[in-house]
């Protein structure tokens, strides 16, 4: 399904990311981990195109992502990628069932029942009609992650879903993604810090300067 071969991303000209390889298949839940500030994001980023590379390829299936050029990578992101960001990146006027919602109207489908049901396997059934700025910060990250998985996305990008959330919910919403990955044949790449997180995942790469490494 994805498929990375010898990336190089240079930022100010200090290499961020040193000859990356990696594949995933369809159906596999993979980690990075790191050390903060040493460039998990920024792969994430370069794999779904929202940043461009030094020298590499990249391909998603048969599509070169590296060589597609904006527009086509917008589609590609909105009709193939869920996205789990750090800062969570909801929608203040919107309320959590709008903000859930959105992957599917931006496809032009129209369901409140796959919405809902995403909200109640995070733990916020119930909260539909509250606006961003009531919930707190856990909450506001479930959020996100329901809004990255209800489209039942190809790919799953997920980038520290676990950091704003206590314990339980985290091991809750970890379980959440890996059984979307096991059950539709999708693939997920978890970018953590967290030994814990990415023990329930079936590999895991450690990312360094130097490139990246499997670990098990």
């Amino acid at each position: 399904m994805l498929k990375l071969l010898s990336v190089e991303k240079n930022f100010g000209g200090r290499a961020v990311l040193n000859e990356i390889s990696l594949e995933v298949a369809a159906g596999e839940y993979v980690a990075i981990i790191g050390d903060s500030g040493i460039g998990k994001s920024t792969l994430l980023n370069v794999i779904a195109g929202l940043e461009p590379i030094e020298s590499g390829k990249i391909w998603f299936g048969e599509k070169e992502i590296s060589r597609m050029d904006d527009d086509a990578l917008a589609l590609l992101r909105r009709d193939n990628f869920g996205f789990v960001f750090q800062a969570f990146h909801v929608l203040p006027h919107l309320t959590v069932e709008e903000n859930v919602a959105l992957p599917l109207l931006l496809r032009g489908a129209s369901n409140r029942e796959k919405p809902r049901a995403m909200l109640a396997a995070v733990g916020l059934g119930g909260r539909e009609a509250s606006l961003p700025r009531e919930l707190s910060g856990g909450e506001l990250q479930r959020v996100a992650i329901a809004r990255a998985l209800v489209g039942e996305p190809a790919l799953v990008l997920a980038d520290e879903p676990t950091g704003n959330l206590d314990p339980g919910n985290g091991a809750q919403v970890l379980a959440l993604i890996r059984r979307l990955v096991k059950e539709t044949g999708s693939a997920a790449i978890l970018a953590t810090h967290s030994a814990q997180a990415a023990a329930g995942c079936d590999r895991v790469y450690r990312l360094t300067g130097e490139g990246l490494s499997l670990v098990s």
